[in-house]
């Protein structure tokens, strides 16, 4: 039996077979829910462990475009999702700006240099993705090649303010003391690092849609550690400005633009307003609430807790029917975990989940063929 990435390189990728992401992010009419898992390529998989350890290590995992095509692709050899997103990390762009990202096993994205001073955003280099980054996007082009039009390929980036994070903290953080003094002391010195990071992402993803990326993502892991106030300047305002830079059109499609702020609950209408085309939820929102909020407005992703793929196959069945029951009929809803799938994760669990949402949802969709 051929394998789905052989399979994948005999199709053009002029026309999606599988469209329906795409439809159900601008709100058109879908048949059934579509369905894909942030972190869908990731070390819950035995094959990305076997392809991470002979890459040597994740950045060279991520620098290598077959291997990270290879990765891409595995989760959908497994399972019927709906799209495919591309490998990478959110931390590429400060890698560019000579940051020297690494990865300590079991301690997450650390930086080499972190920023200090002014004087160290001052100097940071303005990046050109297509030469910075070029690894990506040969990445990007090798994927979408390879998929051949069989679902939409995702490109993605952080956002300004979760790049930040980790730039002035040097790594993941629990109470952001570096950044936040920076916010309430400096904030000039901040608004400034963020200026250039957005000119970056929106650089960035462009530079992704034109490589072949369909639809785009943007990560904002840290913004709801914020005010209410410090969101809306810092976080918000910023992402806003990518939105309105991008590229809004590409092969004859309109590109959407997914906005994910987790613990962003309390600013759905504000995330609405930045022109976005979907707001993904975590797990702390009813998604119902959240249409009735903004649904009118945009689409929404999510927003299963992720723990729930360690339940048993009749309770992940059971809240896949409750969150599609809450969302209620038509179309506008991606279904996706509230955040990114663990890697304790058993692969069948995962399986049991995405074929209940395309079981269940069906009813959900009234199609006239």
């Amino acid at each position: 039996m051929e394998s789905l990435a052989t399979s994948l390189k005999q199709s053009a990728p002029s026309e999606l077979k599988n469209d329906r992401l795409l439809r159900a992010l601008l709100r058109q009419p879908v048949e059934i829910t579509p369905v894909w898992l942030m972190r869908q390529a990731g070390r819950y998989l035995p094959e990305y462990r076997a392809t991470r350890a002979k890459a040597g290590d994740f950045m060279s995992l991520c620098r290598n475009a077959d291997l990270a095509c290879q990765v891409t692709l595995q989760p959908l050899e497994r399972f019927d999702l709906d799209a495919a997103i591309l490998f990478s990390d959110i931390l590429t762009i400060p890698d560019a700006m000579g940051l020297g990202l690494y990865f300590e096993e079991g301690e997450g994205p650390r930086f080499r240099k972190t920023l200090t001073t002014e004087r160290d955003v001052e100097a940071l280099p303005a990046t050109d993705s297509r030469r910075d980054l070029d690894y990506v996007m040969t990445a990007v082009r090798t994927i979408y090649s390879a998929l051949g039009g069989t679902v939409p390929l995702i490109g993605f980036s952080g956002s300004p303010w979760t790049l930040a994070t980790y730039m002035v903290e040097g790594g993941s953080s629990r109470e952001f003391i570096k950044v936040k003094q920076w916010l309430y002391d400096q904030p000039e010195v901040l608004h400034l690092l963020l200026d250039k990071l957005t000119l970056s992402v929106i650089d960035y993803l462009n530079a992704q849609i034109e490589a072949g990326a369909q639809a785009v993502q943007i990560f904002d892991t840290w913004g709801g550690v914020l005010t209410d106030v410090a969101y809306r300047e810092f976080s918000l305002a910023y992402m806003e400005r990518i939105v309105k830079g991008l590229t809004p059109k590409a092969r004859g499609r309109e590109v959407p633009v997914i906005l994910f702020t987790k613990g962003g609950g309390q600013w759905l209408e504000a995330m609405a307003d930045t022109g976005c085309t979907a707001i993904g939820l975590d797990w702390t929102t009813n998604i119902g609430n959240a249409r009735h909020r903004v649904g009118q407005d945009v689409a929404l992703q999510g927003n299963m807790d992720p723990a729930l793929l360690r339940a048993s196959p009749a309770s992940i069945d059971q809240e896949v029917q409750r969150i599609l029951a809450d969302y209620g009929s038509g179309s506008g809803h991606v279904f996706n975990l509230g955040h990114g799938i663990t890697p304790d994760i058993n692969p069948d669990q995962v399986r049991v989940f995405v074929d209940a949402v395309h079981k269940h949802s069906e009813k959900c969709h009234h199609l006239v063929s």
